[in-house]
């Protein structure tokens, strides 16, 4: 039987714009104090599982999660972190930093949607970015196919170098992104509910599939 591989998708720690609910693409805030406490939190929860690869997004506060991760880690210290941009969050063009309740019921009522309840209700992921880009006055913001590609790409490249080697692989990206990407590879899983901030999610690749073990779990901080 085929080794196959384990990825553990790790949201980033809460940020000073999670804080203040701002929308946070591709602007970059540090992590606040609380937010490096539940990380340390979080990666004790996993320090014994000995990761073979660390990746993360090229933003700022998924660096730090990953260095709190690997810090707290018995077998990883010293494990290199490979930074890459496919893994970035969505980017929210003209509504980064804006308020976030604000921006979402900008974005529902362009989709025609009366509240921003209503569309999380009956929009899919791919229809909330593809308003977002709609409804941003210069239209920078990402819409799903562009997002996706991306991010598709460099979960490809994960595949690619760690099938059927038994690893474990670290991943720390954002919300949105892991989301999103966990809805288009897992099929028992139907538009995920959001993240909380250095959750972990934890998939098995194997024979061509991914199976879902754990989504959002928060239940090691203790």
């Amino acid at each position: 039987m085929a080794k196959g591989c384990t990825f553990y998708f790790v949201r980033h720690g809460r940020t000073f714009f999670n804080e203040y609910m701002r929308m946070q693409g591709w602007s970059d805030t540090p992590l606040t104090r609380d937010g490096i406490f539940e990380v340390r939190q979080s990666a004790r929860g996993l320090s014994e599982v000995k990761f073979s690869a660390a990746y993360c997004s090229d933003l700022s506060r998924t660096k730090e999660t990953t260095e709190i991760f690997l810090e707290e880690n018995y077998h990883s210290r010293k494990l290199p972190i490979t930074e890459m941009a496919e893994f970035r969050e969505a980017f929210y063009g003209s509504f980064e930093g804006l308020d976030i309740a604000e921006s979402w019921e900008t974005i529902a009522h362009e989709l025609g949607y009366k509240t921003a309840h209503e569309m999380r209700e009956k929009a899919t992921l791919a229809d909330r970015m593809d308003g977002t880009k709609k409804a941003d006055p210069r239209h920078n913001a990402e819409d799903f196919l562009t997002f996706w590609l991306r991010v598709e790409k460099g979960l490809l490249k994960l595949i690619d170098k760690h099938r059927d080697t038994g690893d474990h692989v670290l991943v720390v990206s954002h919300g949105n992104t892991i989301r999103n990407m966990l809805n288009g590879i897992v099929p028992e899983l139907d538009v995920p509910t959001s993240l909380d901030n250095a959750s972990i999610s934890v998939v098995n690749y194997q024979n061509g599939q991914f199976h879902l073990e754990s989504f959002n779990d928060t239940s090691h901080f203790r």
